[in-house]
C-alpha cells in the first residue's frame, strides 16, 4: 500500500521560503513520476511542479516558474517543493502524488495520478 505523508507547510509572510516535503512508503518510489498540487479554497486542484521517475524530466505551472523547485532523492523514497518569493496567492492545501506510467502531456492532469498525501497548508500573508 502506497502512502504519502507531506510536511512542511505553514504560515509565511509575502517573499518568504518554504520547503515542503513528501515520505513515499509501500513500493518502489522510482517507479513512480511524482508531483506537487495544489487547491485553494473554492478552486480545483492544480498542478504545481512535478518530476518524473529519475529527475531528469520536471515541469510547472507558469505561475511558479522561477520561484519553486521540485526535486526528487530516491535514495530517500522523498520529493521536496522548494519555494521562494511566496506570494498571498500562493495560498493553498498542498499535495503530494503519485502515479505510474504517465506520458509527459499527462503530467498536469490529477485525475492521472494513482496515490494522494492528506495536504499540507501553506498561507501567505500581505
Amino acid at each position: 500500500q502506497v502512502q504519502l505523508v507531506e510536511s512542511g507547510g505553514g504560515l509565511v509572510q509575502a517573499g518568504a521560503s518554504l520547503r515542503l516535503s513528501c515520505q513515499y512508503s509501500g513500493g518502489d518510489f522510482r517507479s513512480y513520476t511524482m508531483a506537487w498540487f495544489r487547491q485553494a479554497p473554492g478552486r480545483e486542484r492544480d498542478i504545481v511542479a512535478a518530476v518524473k521517475r529519475y529527475g531528469g524530466y520536471t515541469t510547472y505551472a507558469e505561475d511558479v516558474k522561477g520561484r519553486f523547485t521540485i526535486f526528487r532523492d530516491n535514495a530517500k523514497s522523498s520529493i521536496y517543493l522548494q519555494m521562494n518569493s511566496l506570494r498571498p496567492e500562493d495560498t493553498a492545501v498542498y499535495y503530494c502524488a503519485a502515479g505510474q506510467g504517465l506520458i509527459t502531456s499527462t503530467l498536469h492532469r490529477a485525475a492521472a495520478y494513482d496515490y494522494w498525501g492528506q495536504g499540507t497548508q501553506v498561507t501567505v500573508s500581505s
